[in-house]
């Protein structure tokens, strides 16, 4: 027979671990993007018809260029964080959900790095136009 009460049970078993981390993480990653991607969206809409020289020009601005690499940032850690989510949710198969999470956390490291190489490239004029 067991004395212990239910909470005693559960106590440090669970998600409950991390899971207020992951949730805050997903919900300032979330708060950082509204006005990021508000001031991008403006942004297209100012160079959309601009030639690839404009364009150029805006990227080098330190300040755009700046903001596009908090984009790009922000932008790949809260889908990752969301992917995991989904993957925690919906993959009963243990192995799989972990190679699946490590898998996505990998491809947004290096769709993100190469997101930002690109923007540098361009920002420090070692891009070739078109």
């Amino acid at each position: 027979m067991n004395m212990r009460a239910p909470l005693a049970r559960v106590r440090g078993h669970g998600s409950a671990k991390s899971g207020a981390h992951h949730w805050w993480a997903q919900r300032l990653s979330a708060i950082a993007l509204v006005p990021l991607l508000l001031w991008f969206v403006a942004s297209l809409v100012f160079i959309a018809t601009a030639d690839y020289t404009t364009a150029a020009d805006w990227v080098r601005s330190p300040y755009n260029s700046a903001l596009l690499i908090l984009l790009i940032g922000a932008l790949f850690y809260h889908a990752q964080l969301g992917m995991q989510v989904v993957f925690e949710d919906y993959i009963s198969t243990p192995w799989l959900q972990v190679a699946s999470i490590i898998l996505v956390r990998f491809l947004a490291i290096l769709l993100a790095v190469i997101a930002i190489v690109a923007v540098l490239s361009i920002a420090l004029g070692t891009a070739s136009g078109g």
